[in-house]
């Protein structure tokens, strides 16, 4: 008698970004968060054209990157508070990104930036996850993740109470911290950048934000800040124009006063039967 044999059964596709949450629920610890995000984004935009001239990129703000699937998703992933990936594209399959999943990406963030509101203690934690007792739903230090799992080339950790900044660099399968240059930056060589600490107002904050700077120490921009140096370069031109107009009419002033001196210096030789011409 012939047995029949049960269809294999394949396990479920890994999920997508789609199919993943795009958040883990918890608040923005502070106020300082979302426009530091912007700040770093808006400031970088002409460099990304230059790096990109494709548009091939991708930035997440407090969106999760899954590195394996867990139960529930969200112990899976770590969502930095911003990141950067170079060459992909920024629509997946003609969607907006809702997260980042390694499984069906070929390429890892460049670099991952996290505003700690604590004294940056969870965002050192190198727990690994062979460390966790089983059964019990917590997660592996984000660090040790960063480090051992996604192997992210540049890790920042930016402590706002303190305005203290660390940055690792990925080499030989651990972070190095990484000491500032002269001007107190730390040069990312990835991206020909340099990352460091400014003091000045942003959306109406007067506080010690983080920025980027170029490899020769040259602040960049965001757009705003551009717009208003061009009017100010605008307005520098007009004043230059209207200095320079105003010289040239004090010139012919003076050069019409010189000629009408000569004439009337003329006008009383003549009345004094003196040729003017002869002398």
């Amino acid at each position: 008698m012939t047995q029949s044999l049960n269809p294999t059964t394949l396990p479920p596709a890994f999920p997508d970004h789609t199919q993943l949450p795009e958040s883990d629920g918890t608040f923005v610890k502070n106020f300082q968060e979302h426009p530091q995000s912007i700040l770093l984004t808006d400031s970088l935009e002409t460099t990304l054209q230059t790096l990109h001239p494709d548009g091939e990129y991708a930035i997440g703000q407090d969106c999760g990157i899954y590195w394996r699937e867990t139960e529930p998703p969200e112990r899976g992933a770590e969502a930095p508070d911003w990141f950067y990936v170079p060459n992909v594209p920024p629509l997946l399959d003609g969607e907006i990104r809702r997260s980042y999943v390694l499984w069906r990406e070929y390429i890892v963030p460049l670099i991952a930036i996290e505003f700690a509101s604590g004294d940056g203690s969870e965002e050192r934690d190198n727990t690994p996850l062979s460390r966790l007792p089983e059964g019990v739903n917590q997660k592996p230090g984000k660090f040790w993740v960063y480090e051992q799992i996604i192997r992210i080339p540049y890790y920042a950790i930016y402590i706002i109470k303190t305005s203290e900044l660390e940055v690792y660099n990925w080499v030989n399968t651990r972070y190095r911290r990484l000491e500032p240059n002269d001007r107190g930056h730390y040069p990312i060589d990835l991206m020909g950048v340099e990352l460091g600490v400014w003091e000045g107002s942003y959306q109406n904050q007067t506080q010690r934000w983080l920025r980027w700077w170029d490899n020769q120490g040259n602040l960049l921009l965001t757009g705003s800040e551009q717009a208003k140096l061009e009017r100010l370069h605008t307005e520098q031109e007009r004043q230059r124009a209207d200095a320079e107009s105003q010289r040239a009419e004090a010139e012919r002033e003076r050069a019409d006063r010189e000629q009408q001196q000569k004439e009337r210096l003329a006008a009383y030789l003549r009345s004094q039967g003196i040729d003017p011409d002869l002398i």
